[in-house]
């Protein structure tokens, strides 16, 4: 498998995320109509645990991998990617048997303690397993997104959804008449069984194309690797603090809302289910076509580590701008259709029309949160990791106490949580941004935002009215409205000259198109 251009490897990593997203929503819909809110709010409660035990086993790796193995390709040093390489897999692989039966031996607390809802044991315990395998996998993906190969990540991301899938109606039915703790903890195997087939996925490709035998001379090269360790930890800590920060607010996120509700006089059953709501239903969508900025994050890192290893400020400039557009690109159309059609989508998908007082909310704002991770990407490559670890810091502290003080307010509760994280969403954003412009004086392209805001304000009110004038099912009047939005939302970024030649131009249809 050969090495992809930037804008290739990114289109790559972007019809994969689509394939994966598309199935990701529909496992998520399969999930809500078998357990309902609150068993969705007990499968919520228990994923914020198992990302802070990943953030640890990872320990920030994957970016210095690719980093380190993109500088070692260009320098033509095929014995330093395997001495990286063995190095991450021997961290990984502790750290995973650590952390794993730390979850399993915490659980009891954090379920009946923490949590407030006792019945979070089971999931909790039953996606412990999922830690070392992603752990294992995030090494290989950081092995060859380092060498601009990202056809073995794009692929693997299918594999594990294609797998979940398959197994999580039957699962999460199979178990579901036992409780709806156990229902939950089914669609915590199917996500484990899915990471295991991914990992297989890539370590055969790994083991196909034989560059590297990773068990010859495996303890001489660990041996020699203090220098490879402390270089890999060196890009990497900074990473995982920033993530951590993240994780970690992420987790207190369900204990801080659940424990606020309580204040606030809701429930237990009802907090469940009203954070199974916000966590589970509303910002999965709002965040749907994200994969589209992920997908830029992972091509940046090596692409700008290896033009700033080069000292082209120039091309840094040109991929920060090209990133960012297709973020606003991208961001645009989400915020259209998920403000717009709000009501019927949540009906449609998950039976609760309500649920879309959040997505209403929300929708507008989280148009920040397109730009945040290639930001932190551009930061990282740029080996700023502790700049954006303090901007994640100050967001967090934020966003804790925002939710305390808002979601106790018995007339705001689970709203006064929503509000919360838009504050951190747009918080976080801006102060990644000034940190990069103050680091490579990095001029803003004004007249490409006012015409974005202009594309989402003109494609709004033209969705908001054809759909008020179809007759039609509900289900019909969604799909054609959507249709619509693509078409007029597409319709006005090519004649505003949003999208670029230098964006497209590996797309036949598309290149014709704009020329």
């Amino acid at each position: 498998m050969s090495k992809q251009t930037f804008i290739q490897g990114t289109m790559i990593l972007i019809i994969a995320g689509l394939i994966t997203k598309v199935l990701g929503f529909i496992n998520r819909i399969v999930v809500a109509r078998i357990m309902g809110q609150e068993g969705v709010g007990l499968y919520m409660m228990a994923v914020p645990t198992l990302l802070l035990a990943i953030t640890l086993t990872r320990l920030g790796l994957p970016v210095a991998i690719s980093k380190m193995v993109a500088e070692a390709e260009a320098e033509r040093n095929p014995q330093k990617v395997k001495q990286i390489l063995i190095v991450s897999l021997t961290i990984t692989g502790v750290l995973s048997i650590i952390f794993t039966g730390a979850m399993i031996a915490l659980a009891p607390i954090l379920s009946q303690n923490l949590l407030t809802d006792s019945r979070t044991y089971y999931p909790l315990v039953a996606i412990a397993p999922v830690v070392p395998i992603i752990a294992l996998s995030s090494v290989i993906r950081g092995y060859f997104q380092g060498r601009q190969n990202m056809k073995p990540s794009a692929y693997s991301q299918v594999i594990e959804q294609i797998v979940r899938i398959t197994l999580v109606a039957i699962l999460t039915g199979a178990l579901l008449p036992y409780g709806i703790e156990f229902a939950a903890a089914g669609a915590m195997i199917s996500v484990v069984i899915g990471e295991l087939a991914s990992l297989l996925y890539m370590f055969s490709v790994f083991k196909m194309q034989k560059r590297i035998r990773v068990r010859k001379g495996f303890f001489a090269y660990l041996s020699k690797g203090r220098d490879t360790c402390n270089q890999l930890l060196r890009i990497s800590l900074p990473t995982t603090a920033s993530q951590l920060v993240g994780s970690i607010s992420y987790f207190f996120e369900p204990i801080v809302v659940a424990n606020s509700l309580l204040i606030a006089g809701v429930t237990t059953v009802v907090a469940t289910k009203q954070y199974g709501e916000l966590a589970g239903f509303a910002i999965p969508f709002l965040t749907l076509p994200m994969f589209i900025t992920y997908s830029l994050s992972v091509s940046l890192v090596p692409a700008i580590s290896e033009a700033a290893a080069q000292n082209k400020h120039h091309l840094i400039e040109r991929r920060l701008n090209q990133a960012l557009r297709i973020a606003m690109l991208s961001g645009g159309i989400s915020v259209v259709i998920t403000y717009v059609l709000a009501v019927p989508l949540m009906d449609l998908m998950y039976g609760t029309p309500e649920v879309a007082r959040y997505v209403k909310l929300m929708a507008p704002f989280f148009f920040f949160l397109y730009f945040q991770s290639p930001l932190q990407a551009v930061l990282q490559a740029l080996d700023l990791a502790k700049a954006a670890m303090i901007n994640s810091i100050v967001g967090a502290v934020v966003k804790i106490l925002a939710i305390f003080a808002l979601a106790t307010q018995p007339d705001l509760g689970i709203m006064g949580a929503a509000i919360a994280i838009i504050i951190n969403v747009i918080l976080v954003t801006m102060l990644h941004f000034a940190t990069i412009v103050k680091a490579i004086s990095y001029t803003v392209v004004v007249k490409d935002y006012i015409k974005g805001i202009l594309a989402v304000t003109i494609s709004g009110f033209a969705v908001a009215w054809f759909y008020s004038s179809l007759h039609g099912t509900q289900l019909m009047n969604t799909l054609y409205s959507i249709i619509f939005a693509v078409l007029i939302y597409f319709i006005l970024i090519i004649t505003l000259k949003l999208l670029k030649k230098e964006d497209v131009h590996f797309i036949p249809i598309l290149n014709k198109l704009i020329k």
